[in-house]
Formats: structure tokens, C-alpha cells, sequence
């Protein structure tokens, strides 16, 4: 599957080694062309899966063939790949151009794997490197089909080096995202904000294991309990941090009497969170937890919140809208893509954005989806154990949310259903259409949304509605598929 996510297929079938060095030489060859050539280099890591060495290899070969310099990482988590993309940036200076790439298919099953390109033109001032624009990873697509782009003569093709602090880099970006933001408290110390908290992590066995090891330490938990934290590449579960994938980890918290646990995906983008009874919170609440801490640190500092910009996608809970308002800030809504969400965050200046899928952006650290900016921030709501998870999050809305899935046999599929969807809502009083991502209609009046929309990432379409009831999200969503099915 090609799209603005980057190159996913199942290895050995849809995805081989030729196919992902073809296309990293197409990106290589983007790349090389957008600066004539000089000063490129591309940084990469690969999310840590079984097989993906071949593919990170592979990627590896067709960069340098198109001419780019590569910085490999070895293990790394997708935000890490970011934050070392500004960090090499800053240290090549003006002139030079820096990319990244990730092997990576991120929540998909284990026998998935993929490359997910990363771009930061305009200059790194701060973080700034994210995922391609749409219009940006079409001209991609377009170089790869069209042949995987030019390769470079003998005497020009790409050095390779490698580096293996990028989890300490990283974390040490969030370390000072933490201090300069006061989310700590006044005089709060960064190495202390841990005390007195145990916390357990299930990182699945793969790229999220150093740097999630790495900042709990930093931070001075007290105890760190590790589930799948061996980094071996084997999937002990379904690696989509959903409720149904973390038993063993909300048995786990139940039974050490932590404070909190924390799920990661395999290349570490998006965070679940579990409260101190051992109950799944969930993803949804990753990117509201994290808001309502950068929220409460600016009234502290006496900043001046209203007017203040947030973002997320129209696939998101509407928490966020609601701590939005008790502050005075406001949401922007944009096309689900972290690439779509980075983007009207700096547009916009926000404070901070994502995505519901357990998605958190702090621009403070990298404009991508970071599971360590989440770690940090719900932990800086809990005061190193004197607030209980559960207690912060009794006292957000609440809200359900029913997601269901149909396949397609392609994108193009879906139309009919969307079109359908657009003009059954759009002549129905009370209820607002947004067609910037399939169809997303919002009942405000009954505090309800429902978003209809086929996958960047799997040949299907998701139907998502979210209502302050379980049985009021279903229902909405049961109504919705049979205008959908034709009925």
C-alpha cells in the first residue's frame, strides 16, 4: 500500500527487499532533486519486528544508490528518527538538507512491515521535521512508480555512518521540553518528577524499550516493571496498544500496585495508558491527558491561555474540545495523517496536537507522534504519586466510542458510501458535514460525532462514532452503516 504514510505490505508477498530498496532510492532520488544534490543525508532506524532488518538493509542500499549520505540508527523508535533528523540538522547547518526513514509498519500485525519517510524542508529552527504532506509523498509515489528515480554514478554514491544515541538524545529532548515548559511545578526538578511513582511498560518487545527505559530512569521513577521490555522483535500480543492486546499489562499494574501503565506500539508513536486499578484508559485519553498537563502548566506560569491553538484529527475524541474550553483555547480540526495535524500546528503556533489513536505531538520536542512526550506529561499530572490516574481522569468528560471496520477492495470503493453518507446528513437538521477526510458529521446538540473515512494504512473502511453513552455511540453507529450499506 503506497500513500501519505509511506510504502506498508506484508513481507515476502506484497513487500520484499527489491521493493523497499526501489523505493527508498525513489525518496533518495526526491530528495537528491529537491537540493541539486548537495549536502543530503537521511537518517534511519527500523522499528525492531523480526524480518525488518532485511527491509531496513535494503532501504539502507537504495538511499545511498540515490546519492544520500545515511546516518543509521540501528533500533529506533520513529520520534527518535525525528528528533535526529533536527539534531543533524542543526549540526550540518544552513545548506544542508536532512530527511528520515523508518522500517516500519507500525501497529500492523507482525507479519507487516514498511517504510515511513520523514521531511523537514523550511529549515530547522526548533523541530520541524515531520511526515510529508500529502501533495509532497504523492510526487514520492509518482518517482517509485515511475521507475524508483536516477541512481548515482560510482562517485556519488552516499556514505554511511551510524550513531546509537539517539534514544539519549531523545529523551534528553524531553527532559528539556519538561523543564522549560514548568510542566513540573514551580521549582519542580525533572530528575524527581518520578519519585514515589512505580510504573510498568509493555513495549512490546521492540523499538520503544531504551527510550521508554531511558526516561523513567531519567526521571527518577522509583520502580520500573517491564512487560515485553526485551526488545526482541517477537510480538508477545497483537501489537495495537487496544484494550483486547493489554491484559497481561493491566493484570501486571493491578498486581504491583504501580501507578500507572504504559503501552507502546512497535516503532513507539503512539502511547495507551492504564490508572492504577489496572484499567485500560486507553489511547483516546493519551492526547487529552497530555493537553490538559500543558494547559495547566501555562495557567501556572501565568500565562495567558485563551486564544491558545490545539490540534488534532477528525477521527479524535472530543475531549480535547472540552478541555479546550475550560481554558479558553481552541481546537483546530484537520484530515486524519500526523502530517495533516503537524501541519496546522505550526500554522497555527499550537501549544500541542495529535492524534486519538494514542498519538501525542509536543512541538517542544519533535512534531511528530511521540510516545515518550505522552509518558512524560501524564506522569507530571500524577506529582510523583500525590494524584491517582484515575482521579485526573473521573474528572474529564465522558465520553464512548465505538469503532468498527468493513473492508475494500480499494480506496476509490468507498465513494459511493461517503457520497451517500454527505447528502443523507447534510439535509438533516442539527447536523454540521465536514468533508476534509470522508465524512465526519457532529450532532452538537447531542454531544455526539460520528466519522466515516477509508484507511491510509489497510484496505478498509473505518466507521468511528464516539457519544456520552456506549449504547448511544452504537446506536449512531448502527444508523450510519445502513446509510452506508444502502439502506
Amino acid at each position: 500500500m503506497l500513500g501519505v504514510s509511506g510504502l506498508r505490505g506484508v513481507a515476502g508477498t506484497s513487500l520484499t527487499a527489491e521493493v523497499a530498496c526501489r523505493y527508498a532510492g525513489a525518496f533518495g532520488s526526491w530528495v537528491m532533486g529537491r537540493r541539486a544534490g548537495r549536502g543530503v543525508r537521511v537518517v534511519i532506524g527500523r522499528d525492531g519486528r523480526r524480518g525488518g532488518e532485511a527491509f531496513h538493509r535494503a532501504a539502507v542500499a537504495g538511499l545511498m544508490g540515490a546519492g544520500c549520505g545515511v546516518v543509521d540508527l540501528g533500533v529506533a523508535m520513529t520520534p527518535t528518527v525525528a528528533v535526529m533528523c533536527d539534531e543533524y540538522g542543526r549540526r550540518l547547518g544552513a545548506g544542508a538538507l536532512v530527511a528520515g526513514m523508518v522500517a516500519t509498519a507500525s501497529h500492523n500485525p507482525r507479519e507487516w512491515n514498511g517504510l515511513k519517510c520523514l521531511w523537514g524542508e523550511g529549515g530547522f529552527e526548533g523541530s520541524s521535521v515531520c511526515a510529508p504532506a500529502a501533495g509532497l509523498a504523492e510526487e514520492v509515489v509518482g518517482v517509485y512508480r515511475g521507475g524508483g528515480g536516477s541512481a548515482a554514478r560510482w562517485d556519488g554514491i552516499g556514505g554511511l555512518s551510524e550513531d546509537g544515541a539517539g534514544a539519549v538524545v531523545h529523551v534528553g529532548r524531553v527532559l528539556s521540553a519538561l523543564e522549560s515548559s514548568g510542566v513540573c511545578g514551580a521549582g519542580g526538578e525533572v530528575e524527581g518528577m518520578g519519585e514515589g511513582l512505580r510504573v510498568v511498560v509493555d513495549s512490546v518487545n521492540a523499538s520503544g524499550t531504551s527510550g521508554a527505559r531511558e526516561l523513567l530512569e531519567s526521571v527518577g521513577v522509583e520502580e520500573t516493571l517491564y512487560v515485553a521490555g526485551e526488545g526482541t522483535g517477537e510480538f508477545p500480543h497483537a501489537p495495537e496498544p487496544t484494550r483486547e492486546n493489554l491484559a497481561g499489562l493491566c493484570e501486571a499494574v493491578r498486581e504491583s500496585g504501580a501507578g500507572v501503565g504504559f503501552a507502546q506500539d512497535p516503532d513507539g508513536d503512539r502511547l495507551a495508558v492504564v490508572d492504577e486499578r489496572g484499567v485500560y484508559v486507553g489511547e483516546e485519553y493519551t492526547l487529552a491527558l497530555g493537553c490538559l498537563a500543558l494547559l495547566e502548566a501555562a495557567r501556572r506560569r501565568g500565562e495567558r491561555t485563551e486564544g491558545m491553538a490545539l490540534s488534532a484529527n477528525l477521527s479524535t475524541s472530543r475531549m480535547i474540545d472540552d478541555i479546550a474550553a475550560r481554558y479558553g483555547a481552541r481546537v483546530v480540526r484537520t484530515a486524519v495523517g500526523e502530517a495533516h495535524v503537524a501541519g496546522a500546528m505550526k500554522r497555527e503556533g499550537a501549544l500541542a496536537g495529535g492524534e486519538g489513536n494514542g498519538g501525542m505531538i509536543w512541538p517542544r520536542v519533535t512534531y511528530v507522534r511521540d510516545s515518550l512526550s505522552g509518558m512524560a506529561l501524564v506522569m507530571s499530572l500524577l506529582r510523583g504519586g500525590e494524584r491517582r490516574l484515575s482521579e485526573v481522569v473521573s474528572g474529564l468528560p465522558a465520553y464512548a466510542i465505538e469503532k468498527r471496520k468493513t473492508d475494500l477492495a480499494s480506496k476509490e470503493a468507498a465513494l459511493p458510501a461517503l457520497e451517500r453518507l454527505a447528502r443523507v446528513y447534510g439535509a438533516r437538521g442539527g447536523a454540521v458535514v465536514d468533508r476534509q477526510d470522508g465524512v465526519r458529521v457532529d450532532f452538537a446538540g447531542e454531544r455526539a460525532w460520528v466519522h466515516v473515512r477509508a484507511s491510509n494504512t489497510e484496505p478498509i473502511m473505518r466507521l468511528i462514532a464516539e457519544a456520552p453513552t456506549a449504547v448511544a455511540a452504537r446506536a449512531l453507529l448502527d444508523e450510519v452503516s445502513g446509510v452506508v450499506s444502502g439502506g
